[in-house]
């Protein structure tokens, strides 16, 4: 399902226009990120929770040249599956 789909599936399920459902989807992704960014983690109960990690620096390697490069430290996003939703996807 893209994003397309998605927004037809809730304005469907909604009973509204596709607009509002849009709108309404943008806000969600756009509080969900904004929250990650600051730090804080996102809890959906019966959903999952979304949360940042933090990745060390490395030493990797070019697979074309197999040159070593050095890289950096990030930040990674986690998505933690709930218990509800685990139950409902093995059903």
């Amino acid at each position: 399902m893209n994003k397309q789909e998605l927004i037809d599936a809730v304005a469907n399920e909604t009973g509204s226009n596709k607009t509002a459902a849009a709108e309404m989807i943008d806000a969600f992704l756009a509080t969900v990120t904004n929250a990650l960014a600051k730090g804080d983690a996102v809890q959906l109960i019966g959903f999952g929770s979304f949360s940042t990690g933090a990745r060390a620096a490395r030493t990797g390697r070019n697979p074309r040249t197999g040159e070593a490069l050095q890289l950096p430290a990030s930040k990674t996003v986690k998505f933690t599956a709930g218990k509800a939703f685990k139950d409902v996807v093995n059903k």
